[in-house]
């Protein structure tokens, strides 16, 4: 996690390519909104216009908006997060618009007889494993609104496997160029509400006592909720201890060699969570950690892959 001062110089940066005019593209799915909306209820989505367009494949998976492509400077000069590069992405996809809730990750248990188990680390007034806690039971009180924690790496990738089971597209993880880039912030800006964030629009800090409804704070602008704070959330990516060699095209970067040898095997993890201080919910912010790890901070989203049988129209 980065500590000390915080250096916001990224250079150049681009979010969002102006030269590339948004056009609706084609979904296939069962579930639709708005559902006033003869556009929308054929399937045809504007990328970007999350905050008001999103579909399911069914009822018990997530809603999901789509991203539009583009372009954007992402890390920054700082500790694991440099060097500042540019990153393309070259399609749209699409996002689930909260965090995976308890909820919705219920369902995927029920009706795969996944073995969570129980005995998780969570955090009270010190960080300790408790072997009577679970993704059911996280050490404080949760609704199936909420977003599901004490989930590893290894479970959120098992969900995402049992989306792509009962839609027959591919479902998955985000990468960590994915994640950064739908938490859009400026040269100058630590985070997508600005310089600074706040308990309206985050769930974070020393009064945070848990999760808290993945919708009750506002959305970002492409729609999202929860990218600042709440939990932790699992990407595809292995941790890298910086972004020398780092992918330019948003895919997610697998380890040939790991630059730490302890961090060897660990995961990225993005957005901070319910009992972070703000300088971990930044934009650029990064963690890693064990995949195996099921803790009260930590949940995930999953992204969508919508090429190649996308359709554009004009």
């Amino acid at each position: 996690m980065a500590q000390g001062p915080i250096d916001l110089d990224r250079g150049a940066e681009i979010r969002v390519d102006a030269s590339v005019v948004p056009e609706r593209i084609k979904v296939a799915a069962p579930i639709f909104s708005p559902r006033d909306d003869h556009v929308v209820q054929a399937g045809w989505l504007m990328p970007g216009a999350g905050r008001t367009e999103w579909f399911k494949d069914f009822d018990s998976g997530p809603e999901m908006l789509v991203m539009p492509a583009g372009a954007f400077a992402m890390g920054s000069n700082n500790y694991d997060e440099k060097p500042p590069h540019r990153v393309s992405i070259g399609v749209p996809f699409a996002v689930s618009v909260t965090p995976i809730t308890r909820g919705q990750f219920a369902a995927f248990v029920s009706a795969t007889n996944r073995e969570m188990g129980s005995g998780v680390y969570r955090m009270g007034n010190l960080w300790k494993y408790d072997a009577k806690c679970s993704w059911r039971n996280p050490g404080f009180l949760q609704q199936d609104d909420h977003p599901v924690v004490c989930v590893s790496w290894h479970d959120a990738i098992a969900y995402a496997a049992w989306l792509e089971q009962n839609s027959g597209k591919r479902y998955r993880l985000l990468s960590e160029a994915e994640w950064e880039y739908c938490c859009p912030s400026t040269t100058d800006t630590a985070y997508s509400t600005g310089m600074e964030i706040d308990s309206q629009q985050a769930n974070f800090g020393q009064f945070a006592n848990g999760t808290t409804p993945a919708r009750r704070y506002p959305s970002n602008l492409w729609g999202l909720h929860d990218m600042h704070g709440n939990v932790w959330e699992w990407c595809a990516d292995d941790y890298h201890v910086d972004y020398v060699g780092a992918p330019s095209d948003g895919s997610a970067w697998m380890n040939d060699e790991a630059a730490w040898t302890h961090s060897e095997f660990q995961r990225v993890v993005r957005g901070g969570s319910w009992n972070c201080n703000p300088v971990n919910l930044r934009s650029c912010g990064r963690n890693g950690d064990d995949p195996d790890l099921r803790i009260n901070t930590h949940g995930f989203r999953v992204a969508l892959d919508l090429s190649p049988a996308m359709e554009m129209n004009r």
